[in-house]
């Protein structure tokens, strides 16, 4: 009967000492995962600084002041004024109607806005171009990141699957042994 105990003990301490190697197996690897992933983000979260030229500069400034409602509304007012002070200074007036000299200035303006906000579009899209690799990187690190955790839980079930045979294989031994005793 002591054999027997001694040999539940070895088998229980042999298994729960399995047990312990793959937790502690899989806690290295979760940790190392973590540490990698941290170093991803931190990557993409910080700023590359960006030497710009004073043309591109102005261009951001520009598209930004005319993409906004401030330019929009004190546009708005500077036409009617302009019309305003022309309609009541009639006969006297620097632009009469048709405001030809307005539709000069608003000619001048659109031609040389157009190209400018275009140029600061561009410099957006290559951002943009660099914001979306990025997050393709991120999202290719995740996906191999689950395709090694189907990896990982199905070692992890093959082993558990093992250690339960080896169980179940044990517990038939015992049977078979107390049914000798009885007889």
């Amino acid at each position: 009967m002591s054999n027997l105990l001694d040999k539940q003990q070895h088998y229980l301490a042999s298994v729960l000492h399995t047990e312990n190697m793959h937790l502690k197996k899989l806690h290295s690897i979760v940790h190392d995962a973590m540490k990698e992933e941290e170093l991803i983000v931190k990557n993409l979260m910080q700023k590359r600084p960006e030497a710009l030229t004073t043309g591109q500069r102005i261009a951001d400034k520009v598209a930004t002041f005319g993409g906004s409602w401030a330019f929009i509304i004190t546009f708005c007012v500077i036409l009617v004024c302009w019309i305003v002070v022309n309609i009541i200074l009639a006969s006297k007036a620097f632009d009469p109607y048709p405001f030809i000299l307005l539709n000069l200035i608003l000619s001048c303006i659109a031609a040389l806005q157009a190209p400018v906000i275009m140029m600061s579009q561009n410099r957006q899209e290559e951002k943009d171009r660099q914001r979306a690799e990025n997050d393709y990187m991120v999202n290719l690190k995740a996906e191999i990141e689950i395709r090694n955790l189907h990896q990982k839980i199905n070692l992890l079930m093959e082993e558990q699957f093992q250690t339960l045979i080896d169980i179940q294989r044990y517990q038939v031994e015992l049977l078979e042994e107390i049914a000798g005793w009885k007889k």
